[in-house]
């Protein structure tokens, strides 16, 4: 008999590239991730491990065997679905997770209104950005994940992971209130080709990424002059006159700032939110649940399309 336990952590190790890193993301120590993959290589009867220098990699037979361990585990997602729709008709728990600006415009929303309709469900939310958000859904410690898609994250078709379209989100441009171009109804990004920029530090966020993208498809490269990740200090930095920023729609101004929102005429920039599940999840009531509420929050926000 096979421990279907050892075949999780073969697909933890892949998904995370070493075995240190599956080693912290499963509670584990390096050694113990070791042994259990050269267990699971003795009951297969087939080297799971192959020096790759300092350090090892999956062989051809891992490989192959992490395609059926990728289907076992899509197949008890849904079994458990199916069999928890036997006795679960309230109650159950949910993780929910998502990036900092869209905790509080859509993640928030949608606990309330799971709060009010499902007032026994064990809720817990957690902020989590895009790059880890697969991390956690893999060792089950996020159920649903609002992320954005890029380049280093899984592919639309990734056998581990259900992902879907929740949103598109505009960008606008977020500018001083005394900048020249303040009053126009609408601008253009490569308007501010000249401009001083306000980003976060390349590659913290998935903001940079796509500022410096659309930036790029307008023709020009920003100019940074100052870097933050939170928007509060972003919108600070712009009200005081050190920069501009693209801003996304959700994201609110606190009042009193002297800065302008301006749209952006076509191609406009968007940010595609997207619902992440375990692959089978979505069918379990407690996730069915969360994924209805965010998409009645998406519906109320306006910007999808």
């Amino acid at each position: 008999m096979i421990d279907l336990r050892r075949l999780h952590v073969l697909r933890v190790v892949d998904q995370l590239g070493t075995i240190t890193a599956a080693a912290g993301s499963l509670h584990l120590t390096p050694s113990a991730v070791s042994q259990q993959l050269r267990s699971l290589a003795h009951e297969l009867s087939v080297p799971l491990l192959e020096p790759d220098g300092r350090r090892v990699r999956l062989t051809p037979a891992a490989h192959l065997l992490l395609k059926h361990a990728d289907s076992l585990a899509t197949q008890w997602e849904q079994a458990r679905a199916e069999l928890r729709a036997y006795g679960e008709q309230s109650g159950g728990s949910l993780q929910l997770g998502g990036f900092p600006s869209v905790l509080p415009a859509v993640i928030a929303p949608a606990a309330s209104l799971l709060r009010e309709r499902e007032p026994d469900l064990d809720l817990h939310i957690m902020e989590v950005e895009s790059q880890n958000a697969f991390e956690l859904l893999l060792v089950g410690e996020v159920d649903i994940a609002i992320t954005l898609p890029n380049l280093d994250r899984p592919v639309a078709d990734d056998p581990k992971f259900d992902q879907q379209r929740l949103l598109d989100e505009p960008q606008d441009m977020l500018v001083p209130a005394d900048h020249p171009l303040a009053g126009k109804p609408a601008v253009s990004l490569e308007d501010f080709k000249f401009d001083e920029w306000v980003l976060p530090v390349a590659h913290s966020c998935d903001q940079f990424e796509l500022a410096s993208v659309a930036c790029a498809a307008a023709g020009f490269t920003p100019k940074v002059r100052h870097q933050a990740k939170e928007w509060a200090a972003t919108i600070a930095m712009v009200a005081h006159g050190l920069g501009v920023c693209l801003l996304p729609r959700l994201v609110p101004i606190p009042s009193g700032m002297a800065v302008v929102r301006l749209a952006l005429r076509d191609p406009v920039p968007r940010r595609r939110l997207l619902t992440c599940t375990r692959r089978g999840s979505r069918e379990q009531r407690a996730i069915a649940l969360g994924l209805d509420a965010l998409a009645e929050i998406a519906l109320r926000s306006r910007v999808r399309g």
